[in-house]
């Protein structure tokens, strides 16, 4: 096999950064993310730049904003000939392979011309909708299904380690993409493997301070829901176990994170696609070569931040394309998580500092609109003394000045990245 590393990204739908212990969580349901974060490159401060699932994902295969793609709410495809991860690998000399939900296509099952790039290909478009817990049907390249036995998170797993155990020349570089801990559309329930829900909610542990304050539907979800994380963790440990075997560990990255959060519908009417932490910010390590210090990486990291990670650490030159910037190179800027935000509103974020700060475009239909020429002001939250956004500050007026600025700041995010620049008018 090649002296280059391998790639794998372990991909997660819908989990909140709080699901692990390294993070608090004290349901001690994550053994194997905890043991990798350790030895190799927790980041403990990221954040997706889009929350839901199919912007999210451009983003991550393109390194662009789904305003620049054009991808800026669910069920927009990728437009032909934009550049993904595969084409950046495969033209580098990896095999390069997608496993599980893509999201960024018209229709099941995926056609060639928008699978991405990929050479090896066994997945869904929309996930939710082609399986259930127990029934897991993805497709491959040719557009043949596959009914896989086992739970989901199990039978993703499964046929990745057959892939990474096939015999080959080249370095991989893998997509794995599971669906959980998203919930089940059809059912709108978090379907846990069979026991776990039910031993999770006879352990005496408090839900995270903005559930058990608000409520939304927290005592019905979250242990199905921390069931399976904890199937995911099982599943990570065994995809771990697998490279060990095939003694691949030391020369594969493996990067860890989720494409948006889970607020149980406390913030909106479902569960994403909201400015706050509980929807934006996720779990995410990397572990292999050129990240197995041991120390944490502190600096906030965007969503857009991980692909031209990814190609930096595999010696690969970063498009200028992109607009995210690699972690393993020196901070360009000021320390910032710019966030766009669609189907729920025609929204834009800014995390700066000690400041959440949220405007949205309320004469916009967020399914029609990628953007708008004028926000108002919704949201500012001061993370240091109110890290769990209880005490929305957006009408104070001492805090007038600290919105002026964060407007200004959040309009030149919104040009660096191909916006026009609008108009934010104060909150009245």
């Amino acid at each position: 096999m090649s002296s280059k590393p391998n790639v794998l990204v372990f991909f997660t739908d819908q989990q909140r950064w709080d699901t692990v212990g390294v993070h608090g969580n004290a349901l001690d349901v994550t053994p194997n993310f905890d043991r990798l974060a350790k030895a190799g490159c927790f980041v403990p401060n990221s954040f997706t730049a889009q929350p839901v699932c199919g912007p999210a994902r451009s983003i991550f295969q393109t390194g662009r904003y789904p305003t620049a793609t054009g991808c800026y709410r669910n069920d927009i495809p990728l437009p032909e000939g934009e550049q993904t991860l595969a084409h950046h690998f495969s033209n580098h000399g990896y095999d390069t392979a997608y496993i599980g939900k893509w999201h960024l296509a018209e229709g099941e099952p995926v056609t060639k011309p928008q699978q991405g790039g990929y050479k090896y290909w066994l997945a869904s478009n929309i996930l939710e909708f082609t399986s259930w817990p127990y029934k897991t049907r993805l497709f491959d390249g040719d557009g043949h299904p596959h009914d896989l036995p086992g739970y989901r998170v199990d039978a993703l797993a499964d046929a990745a380690i057959r892939y990474m155990a096939e015999p080959r020349d080249d370095p991989f570089f893998l997509f794995l993409s599971f669906l959980e801990p998203h919930h089940q559309n059809q059912h709108d329930n978090y379907p846990a493997p069979v026991g776990y829900e039910e031993r999770l909610a006879a352990r005496a542990v408090s839900y995270p301070p903005d559930l058990d304050t608000l409520g939304g539907t927290t005592k019905d979800h979250y242990h199905g829901y921390m069931g399976m994380v904890a199937r995911l963790d099982e599943a990570l440990g065994r995809v771990v176990d697998a490279l060990i075997s095939l003694d691949q560990l030391d020369n594969t990255i493996i990067l860890f994170t989720s494409d948006h959060g889970c607020h149980f519908k406390t913030r909106n009417n479902e569960y994403k696609r909201s400015c706050h932490e509980a929807s934006i910010r996720v779990p995410t390590l990397f572990h292999g070569p050129g990240f197995n210090s041991g120390m944490p990486l502190t600096r906030n990291c965007s969503l857009a931040d991980l692909p031209p990670t990814l190609l930096d650490a595999a010696g690969i030159e970063v498009p200028q394309s992109m607009q995210g910037h690699s972690l393993l190179q020196p901070m360009e800027g000021s320390d910032d998580i710019f966030i766009q935000i669609s189907e729920s509103q025609v929204g834009r974020a800014l995390r700066h500092g000690q400041w959440k700060y949220c405007v949205s475009a309320a004469h916009r239909d967020p399914f029609d609109h990628a953007g708008s020429d004028m926000y108002r002001e919704t949201h500012l939250y001061d993370l240091e003394s109110d890290p769990w956004e209880l005490e929305n500050l957006v009408s104070s007026d001492s805090h007038k000045d600290i919105r002026t600025s964060l407007a200004e700041r959040l309009i030149a995010r919104m040009v660096e990245v191909g916006e026009l620049p609008p108009r934010i008018e104060p909150h009245t």
